[in-house]
């Protein structure tokens, strides 16, 4: 199949966003506008959105750019406990139908301020048996008439959703790195979102998905792979490095101010990112870890740096394992979003010749 490009808009009140300067008005709806359709301009499929308590909601950001864009896909990550799992599939369904079939949908079950917005959920089981419900009913809801589910958690009697999503209905991504979420994940998702580790550990666990859902007797189409990642892209090997190490140096000076969007060394997929310093400061090809150990979370705790050829080479690479969706980003959002899609992804689209 053909790989899904998307890239990143932060969604936040606070300027500097991972070092991005750039801007402080990541609240203008003008601006994040601008960067969707930049994103539309230039060779992308759309954006993920970030999401957390505190930030702009997700899906209204998401309703208001896909309403100024022609192609532009929003992947609006949602939260179960923020939103009640019908309530969501009819909002869902609506702009999918509004934008004929545009939504993605990421599920997020990591730590947020849950007492803020009057959630609670227990430990770590029972946020994903939660998770594993409100993944169950949005699905059933977009594909099923006068459904009735009765959980744990969540419960609906007779329920139809109207509109119905446009065609095929939203694909689900996930992400989460622990026993419990792959057992979500390999029953329930349609996209497993991975961070930027080596290629030997991103291997390791798509194969352990893989054999997790035959063994649960997975019935939804085989499950696909995606990598979220920043990508530090430059004309030349050096330039990128001396790039990659002054934004680090810029860092280490701030002491990692506004760097990792909530994530905690508690959640298992972060520590994975963490622990790979360990290892090298630079693994496989052009795999950075040092961002890391300067308070960089998430998508921005490794780094694939270097010249356009050496990191659509590296993204290859994670294609050959399996992986058909990337979601990358770097700072400069705005300049960067048009640097990456005209010079990465024109290489990552042209044919391999053997």
């Amino acid at each position: 199949m053909s790989p899904e490009f998307l890239w990143y808009i932060p969604n936040t009140v606070e300027a500097g966003h991972r070092g991005d300067d750039d801007t402080n008005q990541w609240t203008s709806l003008d601006v994040s506008a601008e960067l969707a359709r930049s994103a539309e301009e230039h060779g992308w499929g759309g954006a993920l959105i970030g999401t957390g308590w505190g930030r702009p909601d997700t899906f209204t950001l998401a309703t208001s750019l896909a309403a100024r864009t022609t192609r532009f896909k929003p992947l609006i990550a949602t939260r179960p406990g923020y939103w009640h799992p019908a309530h969501f599939a009819s909002a869902a369904a609506t702009l999918d139908q509004l934008s004929q079939g545009r939504v993605l949908v990421n599920i997020v079950s990591g730590q947020d301020n849950l007492a803020a917005y009057g959630d609670a959920e227990g430990d770590q089981a029972e946020r994903y048996a939660r998770t594993r419900e409100f993944m169950q009913i949005v699905r059933r809801l977009w594909t099923e008439e006068g459904v009735t589910f009765r959980g744990r958690y969540f419960a609906v009697e007779g329920s139809t959703v109207s509109p119905r999503p446009y065609g095929r209905h939203p694909r689900l991504y996930f992400g989460g790195a622990s026993a419990a979420a792959e057992q979500v994940c390999a029953t329930e998702a349609d996209v497993q979102l991975f961070w930027g580790e080596p290629l030997d550990g991103v291997a390791e666990r798509i194969d352990r998905l893989k054999a997790l859902a035959q063994s649960l007797g997975r019935s939804l189409a085989p499950l696909e792979f995606g990598l979220r990642i920043t990508t530090l892209v430059r004309d030349t090997t050096e330039e990128a490095w001396r790039d990659a190490e002054a934004k680090v140096a810029q860092m280490a000076a701030s002491s990692g101010k506004n760097l990792n969007d909530g994530h905690h060394r508690r959640a298992v997929g972060q520590a994975r990112l963490l622990d790979l310093a360990e290892r090298g400061e630079v693994l496989d090809s052009c795999l950075f870890t040092t961002p890391g150990k300067f308070g960089a979370g998430g998508a921005w705790t490794t780094w694939l740096v270097g010249s356009h050829d050496e990191v659509a080479a590296a993204l290859r690479k994670y294609q050959d394992l399996g992986i058909t969706h990337f979601v990358l980003s770097d700072t400069p959002y705005l300049h960067e979003v048009v640097r990456v899609g005209d010079q990465l992804l024109s290489r990552l689209r042209e044919p391999v010749t053997a």
